[in-house]
């Protein structure tokens, strides 16, 4: 229900601010504005806008595949039972800022860097699926074979930080990369013994 919820907001907002150039520029990240303005909502507001239809569709259906599995999983008993929600809640949120944090401190003098888009928060909940499902079957665009989760989430990382190393394009590969690291940590944190079952769901 919250992933329909965040969804449902995201493209409403989406597609009010393709049109509206003005409200699209104060939500979008932009390092300078929050560094010297101290617009922190900036680290949330961007993730409710999108470059154009093909980055809201792609950000929004992988949200919508993994985000309602995720959700139902936190709430399990074995997981975090009631306090699922509110944690899957804090999942997405504090991928949006974490996933920024690297852009934040590399271009908060750099007042022409900005961003936007869920894709951090997106990284983080797949991750998080990834965590807990190791050895669903997903597959890579550039790749379309069915393999492991964890071997997806691998090559995944790979190749977001090659990708955010190379600096090229306007892809946010850092943000990518930091999302599901935090993804990863933050259900870790929150129930170490997570660790154990992803082992032994791999080695089984």
């Amino acid at each position: 229900m919250i992933t329909i919820i965040i969804i449902a907001i995201t493209i409403l907002v989406s597609i009010i601010s393709m049109d509206n150039h003005s409200l699209k520029n104060k939500l979008m990240f932009n390092a300078y504005m929050i560094h010297k303005r101290k617009e922190w909502y900036r680290f949330f507001s961007n993730g409710l806008i999108h470059a154009d239809w093909m980055h809201l569709a792609f950000n929004m259906f992988s949200l919508y595949i993994f985000g309602g599995s995720v959700e139902q999983m936190y709430q399990d008993d074995d997981v975090f039972g009631a306090k699922g929600i509110l944690f899957f809640i804090l999942l997405y949120v504090g991928g949006l800022v974490m996933s920024s944090l690297y852009s934040y401190e590399k271009h908060k003098n750099d007042i022409y860097y900005n961003a936007l888009g869920a894709s951090g928060a997106v990284s983080a909940v797949i991750f998080a699926f990834i965590i807990l499902a190791p050895t669903q079957k997903l597959m890579l665009l550039i790749l379309p074979i069915p393999i492991p989760a964890y071997l997806f989430g691998l090559i995944f990382l790979g190749i977001e930080y090659y990708m955010a190393k190379r600096g090229q394009g306007n892809i946010g590969h850092d943000a990518h990369f930091w999302g599901a690291v935090f993804g990863i940590a933050f259900t870790l944190i929150l129930k170490p013994s997570l660790l154990q079952s992803f082992i032994d769901q791999i080695v089984r």
